[in-house]
């Protein structure tokens, strides 16, 4: 390849004409500053330096840019400015690479839930995060670099969420956690992660209880539905006749357990009844939320436990329309429960709440209604420790037969435990 040499100035650069193979241009100031002329016309600044230095030293040659893109002038100051950095053990176009090179948030996002999520979360979780990520973190962060996202970006974001207070605070702690593995995998330096310090929104937590009078009126709509197989649904504006809808049994049993016993939703959902210990009166779960778990039951529990049939071929308690499947969707069966029992605020969780606030009602200590909950914060958990079962199972009747009694109209207004 032809090589000359002048100062590379406007001039000289503009004088510069394409041949049939590319040529250098050499500048006569600055060592390994050059110019590249190709046939085609384009011309392009480039820097030649020795990594380090010494022969067996890497040689780099970047690109400092196109003419027309940059001038001359600038493309000198950048050569100058390079060398100096050369002259101090610096690497400007290994830099300017590994910059080019570096892992985009969507890569992290991805590393984030193969190598962190999927082996330690549970898949109700990782679930989740997926669909954060997918919402909330794609569209935001996606395509930045790792290292380039600073707080100012992180706050925007958490910003733009302010209408959804909980679902930003969320999305900032799955933010922030990815940003600590992003240190730990070398992606970012040690103490950078930019979440820290970003003030996290005010939750409003809802609490919804049932009164004993509603608890009445639930356990009345639910004995309804297992006479006729059905609710009736009231007139509403959308609704001009009163409307029949039909509630799986299976359904039925579901929500008198999650009252009855406080469980979470899934818990007995999926409860399989190799799970149910009718002798020890208790639920051994194998996994949960929070793990292995056991649920005390109180003879209220035992008793829908006892009514329900099992099913040949399938291990669930609360069976599905699916051969050996569980029930999938309460959602709509709950729906119509509710509307049919005006309770339409009334969530299945709350179901929970209120199992607990009948046991607080009651006089029941927080530490046996936490343990039979299975709460699981670390200071409360060993609060927990010495309780023996036998006040679990006391407390757990004393709570379900006084729910029981509402559900039947059997208790007035103005009794408690």
């Amino acid at each position: 390849m032809a090589t000359r040499t002048a100062k590379l100035t406007k001039r000289t650069v503009d004088a510069a004409t394409p041949e049939a193979a590319r040529y250098a241009v050499h500048d006569a100031d600055i060592p390994g500053f050059k110019l590249y002329v190709h046939p085609s016309g384009k011309k392009a600044f480039h820097l030649r330096y020795r990594v380090g230095g010494g022969r067996g030293a890497t040689i780099r040659e970047p690109k400092i840019g196109d003419m027309g893109a940059i001038t001359p002038e600038q493309a000198r100051k950048i050569a100058g400015d390079w060398l100096a950095d050369v002259r101090l053990g610096g690497d400007p176009g290994g830099t300017r690479q590994a910059k080019r090179e570096a892992p985009r948030m969507v890569e992290l996002f991805e590393r984030y839930l193969s190598d962190h999520a999927r082996p330690h979360k549970k898949a109700s979780s990782v679930a989740e995060d997926e669909r954060q990520i997918r919402s909330h973190l794609v569209p935001a962060f996606g395509k930045m670099k790792v290292v380039e996202v600073n707080r100012a970006a992180v706050i925007d974001f958490h910003h733009s969420l302010l209408d959804r207070p909980y679902a930003a605070n969320r999305a900032l702690a799955l933010l922030s956690k990815a940003f600590n593995l992003a240190e730990l995998w070398g992606w970012r330096a040690d103490g950078s992660n930019p979440c820290r310090h970003v003030r996290k929104n005010v939750e409003t937590k809802r609490k919804r209880f049932l009164s004993l009078q509603e608890m009445s009126t639930l356990g009345e709509t639910l004995a309804q539905a297992e006479r006729e197989g059905a609710v009736t649904l009231p007139v509403k504006e959308t609704r001009l006749v009163p409307k029949a809808f039909p509630i799986p049994v299976s359904a039925i049993h579901a929500f008198r357990l999650f009252i009855l016993t406080g469980a979470r939703k899934t818990e007995i959902r999926v409860l399989r009844w190799d799970s149910v210990d009718m002798e020890g009166a208790r639920l051994n779960l194998p996994d949960s939320k929070t793990g292995t778990k056991t649920i005390p039951l109180g003879a209220a529990a035992l008793a829908v436990l006892q009514a329900i049939p099992r099913v040949a071929g399938n291990p669930h308690v609360i069976v599905g329309g699916v051969q050996g499947a569980a029930l999938v969707n309460l959602k709509e069966a709950w729906g119509a429960i509710r509307e049919a029992a005006d309770l339409e605020d009334v969530r299945i969780h709350d179901l929970r709440h209120s199992f607990a606030s009948v046991g607080a009602a009651g006089g029941l200590s927080l530490p046996i209604i936490g343990a039979i909950l299975g709460h699981t914060q670390a200071a409360t958990t060993q609060r927990y420790a010495h309780l023996s079962d036998d006040p679990l199972k006391a407390a757990a009747t004393a709570i379900g037969d006084t729910i029981s009694a509402a559900m039947a109209g059997r208790l007035g207004k103005g009794e408690r435990l």
